[in-house]
C-alpha cells in the first residue's frame, strides 16, 4: 500500500466512538489503494472524567454536536481510576490471536458507552473482546495481562504524544512519497476524505512522471 491512514484510538473515548462511522466509510471507500490500521492511545487522568455527572455533560455536549439520536451512557465510569487498561489491553491483545481488525475494540467501546457495562473490570472487558473476536476468554485475558502486551500499548501511546497532538482520535495519513496530514480530534469524513483523495492524486502525478521521464538522473 502506498498511504497509510493511522488512527490511534482510547477504546472508552467518545469522541472515538463518535468517529467510528467516518472511519468504517474510509476503509470501505479505499479498500485496496490505502493501509488502515489503528493503534492504542492511552489516556491519563487529565483526559477522564473527574466524576459520572461530568461525563454525562460531555456526552450532551458530544452528542449533540454529532446530532445524535441517542445519548451515550455512563455507567462505565469508575471511581479512582487512573487509567482504563482492561478495555485498551484487551484490544490489543486481540491482535495476538489474529483479530486485527475493528470487531474487539468496538464491541468493548458499544458495551460500554451504550449499555454501560463497566469494562474498567478485565472480566467484563475480556468477556465482551472474546465474544467479539470468537475468541477464548481464559486465554485472552492472560494475554491482555501480559507485560509485552501492555508495553506495546504504552509504546504507541508514545507515538501519539510524539506528534504533540492530545486529542482522540487521532488520524496520521502517510504516503510513500512523504506527505503526511494529522487530524486530531476529528471526528467526521470530508476532511479526511479530501486529504486522502489529494495524496492520491499526488502518487498519481509521481506515476505519470515516471512513465514520461523514468529514474532521476544520477547525482
Amino acid at each position: 500500500m502506498r498511504i497509510k491512514t493511522t488512527l490511534y484510538l482510547e477504546v472508552i473515548s467518545s469522541w472515538c466512538f463518535w468517529a467510528l462511522p467516518a472511519w468504517t466509510e474510509l476503509q470501505k471507500r479505499y479498500a485496496g489503494r490505502v493501509d488502515f490500521d489503528w493503534k492504542i492511545a492511552l489516556m491519563d487522568p487529565t483526559g477522564l472524567p473527574a466524576t459520572r455527572e461530568q461525563s454525562e455533560w460531555f456526552y450532551r455536549r458530544s452528542g449533540t454536536l454529532m446530532r445524535s439520536p441517542f445519548m451515550l451512557n455512563a455507567g462505565w465510569f469508575e471511581s479512582g481510576l487512573a487509567e482504563y487498561l482492561a478495555p485498551n489491553l484487551v484490544t490489543e491483545a486481540a491482535r495476538d490471536f489474529g483479530v486485527k481488525d475493528d470487531r474487539v475494540w468496538t464491541a468493548i467501546a458499544n458495551a460500554a458507552l451504550r449499555e454501560g457495562q463497566q469494562v474498567g473490570k478485565w472480566e467484563i472487558a475480556a468477556a465482551v473482546g472474546a465474544k467479539a473476536g470468537d475468541l477464548d476468554q481464559a486465554k485472552l485475558l492472560e494475554r491482555a495481562r501480559a507485560s509485552e502486551v501492555e508495553a506495546r500499548a504504552r509504546a504507541s501511546t508514545a507515538e501519539f504524544h510524539a506528534m504533540q497532538v492530545t486529542q482522540r482520535p487521532t488520524f496520521a495519513i502517510e504516503s510513500e512519497i512523504g506527505d503526511r496530514a494529522i487530524f486530531s480530534g476529528m471526528a467526521t469524513l470530508p476532511p479526511v476524505v479530501a486529504t486522502i483523495d489529494s495524496m492520491l492524486e499526488d502518487l498519481a502525478a509521481y506515476d505519470s512522471h515516471a512513465a514520461h521521464f523514468g529514474a532521476p538522473p544520477p547525482t
